[in-house]
């Protein structure tokens, strides 16, 4: 992705056969592809593993955080996932935990548990080293797509090898990036992010193949690499699109008018992208599958389509400006009750996203860059943007691991202009110093709000501690108290539990921990109440009515308790310690008769 006045330069350096611009011919036997302009040295590979070295150092406070949030029931609470043997690959290839079908990741996860069992130091380590790896991959996708946008003469190569280093540092040092790296549970982003450079490294290298699709040996890499990154996270389910742009802008492989692209000659670029979509779709069935299975879905009567409207406004704009100012991050941002789309945050991210739109649209043609960059990010934020919607977040931290990637070549491709203007005498010195010791700032900057914001994920206390400091909301409340209350301190537990129930009476296991603190200090009355409002509210948990059952049972109420045991069974047949006590009640009410 290049700066245009780039794009004009390169034009006057070709021969008298171009790379065709508009439709999708073949490029002449004699004229090689732009993007086969640079070529990977020695030294590409140095600074590719220079910048992972970097990326390692900045995040290596990581390694001391432990098991927070979702990595309870994940891994400590999940011996399914804790092996290589054949088990434990059946349950990775035929479960969907938590609502992901993540079976690459699980094998992951358990070749961890192979090596290091439940020391959560060296699952954050494979995190680490896959990010790290990630930094360095970008580095040399970056010197590809800048090559295929701007042809660089040999004079050139320190001014590509600066901008794809400035966009790979800018992605892999970027406070955003630490939700991904520093939680266990996502590891899926980073394993994903590593083979979705991967699949399109490859298809680059494809692309420069002459024979058709199904004889090049690099086109059926990037296939396999791109199944592996959906079998890893589903999100990737976009990246055929993604591909299409690469061919209209830097490659120009297909014309920037989409009316052109079913004349014969974009057949075959069309073609080849068929094996992608059908894995995709077959991805994105599994992935909703998974979803309704888990129940972890919110259906359209608890968010409607206005209020999703709203979700994705916001979302648009969140990304946008959490990417330039990573201030105020926090593991959770809840969806705000009654929100609409006239809220003045949904608002701004409409506008401004409209705007840019516009923008696009009217510089399409001068601007390919931008056009680029910008349906690349909409497309990359789309599977988890809010139009189907799961969980208590409006936004999230990880979500934004490949859509920003956009960003960062665009940033690189801005380091490599200003790189050829001061070559050029048409950058001043000072105006060139001035630039360099603002790119090194921001860099420094970014990298220090990184390494404050890895603390953050230390612990379960830490984290949602922080998150009522910057984001305050019944769920952050909630999940503070039951890290406190795992601690033994019950009072504080409940005022959190009390404080989350004020924001969010209908959050049923805030009800259900209130009761179990509660009754483990005495208050059985109080419990009880808060036991059977859990159960309104969720009538179909076994643990709810079975605690309920043994509180009522301490009091004496025998036949409501028997009845609660029933209802427990009922949904668990399995539920044995349920069953042991029904027995025990009915052979004593048998007793207490005779």
């Amino acid at each position: 992705m290049a700066h245009p006045s780039a794009e004009r330069h390169a034009s006057k350096r070709r021969r008298a056969k171009p790379v065709v611009t508009e439709g999708a011919r073949h490029l002449p036997a004699e004229t090689p592809p732009a993007h086969d302009a640079i070529r990977l040295e020695g030294a590409d590979w140095l600074i590719a593993l220079g910048l992972a070295l970097i990326t390692v150092a900045v995040f290596l406070p990581a390694l001391a955080n432990g098991f927070v949030w979702d990595d309870d029931v994940n891994f400590v609470g999940n011996p399914s996932y804790r092996g290589l043997g054949w088990t434990q690959l059946r349950w990775m290839f035929t479960s969907a935990h938590l609502g992901h079908y993540i079976p690459l990741t699980w094998m992951t996860l358990g070749f961890d548990h192979v090596l290091w069992g439940m020391n959560p130091r060296g699952y954050h380590a494979t995190n680490l080293l896959l990010h790290a790896a990630n930094a360095g991959l970008l580095y040399l996708l970056a010197l590809r797509l800048m090559a295929a946008a701007w042809p660089a003469a040999p004079e050139e190569r320190g001014g590509v090898r600066l901008g794809a280093a400035g966009a790979a540092l800018l992605f892999a040092l970027h406070p955003l990036r630490v939700e991904s790296v520093a939680w266990i549970t996502e590891r899926r982003d980073v394993l994903s992010g590593l083979l979705a450079f991967l699949t399109v490294l490859a298809y680059l290298r494809a692309c420069r193949e002459r024979a058709p699709a199904w004889r090049r040996r690099w086109y059926w890499v990037a296939l396999g690499l791109f199944v592996l990154a959906l079998l890893s996270k589903s999100m990737l389910v976009t990246l055929p699109v993604i591909l299409l742009v690469l061919d209209v802008y830097p490659l120009r492989r297909l014309s920037g008018d989409l009316r052109r692209w079913v004349e014969p000659a974009g057949w075959p670029v069309l073609a080849e992208k068929i094996p992608f979509v059908l894995a995709s779709l077959a991805a994105s069935v599994v992935a909703l599958l998974a979803v309704r299975e888990a129940g972890a879905a919110v259906s359209l009567s608890e968010v409607g389509w206005a209020g999703r409207a709203a979700i994705v406004a916001y979302g648009l704009g969140f990304y946008l400006w959490k990417t330039l100012a990573p201030l105020g991050l926090s593991p959770l941002y809840e969806v705000p009750s009654g929100l609409t789309l006239f809220d003045p945050r949904c608002l701004l991210g409409l506008s401004l996203a409209v705007a840019i739109s516009a923008l696009v649209i009217a510089r399409r043609r001068r601007w390919p860059w931008l056009t680029a960059a910008w349906v690349t990010y909409l497309v990359t934020l789309l599977p988890v943007v809010g139009i189907v919607h799961n969980g208590p977040q409006i936004a999230a931290d990880r979500y934004s691991y490949l859509p920003t990637v956009a960003w960062a070549l665009l940033a690189g491709a801005g380091v490599r202009l200003a790189w050829r203007l001061w070559q050029t005498g048409r950058l001043g010195r000072a105006p060139a110093v001035a630039l360099a010791a603002l790119g090194i700032a921001c860099l420094v900057a970014l990298a220090g709000l990184t390494w404050r914001q890895i603390p953050v994920w230390r612990d379960a206390e830490a984290l949602w501690g922080h998150a009522l400091r910057t984001a305050p909301s019944g769920f952050a409340h909630a999940s503070l108290g039951v890290a406190l209350a795992q601690r033994g301190r019950l009072d504080a537990a409940i005022a959190h539990y009390r404080d989350a129930l004020r924001i969010k009476p209908s959050l049923a296991i805030v009800h259900y921990n209130l009761a179990n603190a509660l009754a483990d200090q005495g208050h059985a009355a109080q419990a009880v109440t808060h036991y059977r409002e859990a159960l309104r509210l969720r009538p179909g948990d076994p643990d709810t009515h079975y605690n309920l059952a043994f509180t009522l049972a301490a009091q004496g109420q025998t036949l409501p308790a028997i009845d609660h045991y029933r209802q427990a069974l009922q949904i668990n047949p399995r539920f044995r310690e349920a069953r042991a006590n029904l027995d025990r009640l009915l052979r004593a009410r048998e007793r207490a008769k005779e």
